[in-house]
């Protein structure tokens, strides 16, 4: 018998052995919901250079790492986007993916979210919010 071929079947088994853990992972992951992408675009009052970087600073301070984030991202609209579908009417977007919406709704209550809130909201013009259930 060919050495190679009378590992195989042992072969197979260590590598099914060693994925079970990674589908037990996924199958909680499933069943505490989908993931909450939080996506919230401000257009200033002054939306000065100044501004804009204030509130980006102000964004990290108060709103990365909380509990169940698995993404977090702040930046200001980027210029050089000028096509017929670009959106340009706001200066600061801010996007977070939420483990699940549990993890969602601890954030919108959390206080170093509500003290962003007070803290900037002098300063927005227009504020809109999307969220969506989304998957990789």
């Amino acid at each position: 018998m060919n050495p190679i071929s009378g590992r195989l079947p042992l072969l197979a088994l260590l590598v099914l052995a060693l994925s079970l853990p990674l589908r037990a992972e996924e199958k909680k992951v499933n069943a505490e919901g989908p993931q909450i992408a939080h996506m919230v675009y401000f257009a200033l009052k002054d939306n000065s250079e100044a501004s804009k970087k204030k509130l980006v600073e102000s964004c990290k301070k108060y709103l990365d790492g909380h509990e169940g984030t698995v993404y977090f991202s702040v930046g200001i609209l980027a210029r050089q986007f000028d096509r017929e579908v670009n959106v340009r009417d706001w200066d600061v977007a801010l996007h977070l993916v939420f483990k699940n919406k549990a993890a969602h709704d601890r954030y919108q209550e959390h206080e170093r979210h509500k003290k962003f809130i007070e803290e900037n909201k002098d300063n927005w013009k227009k504020v809109r919010v999307f969220d969506a259930e989304v998957s990789k």
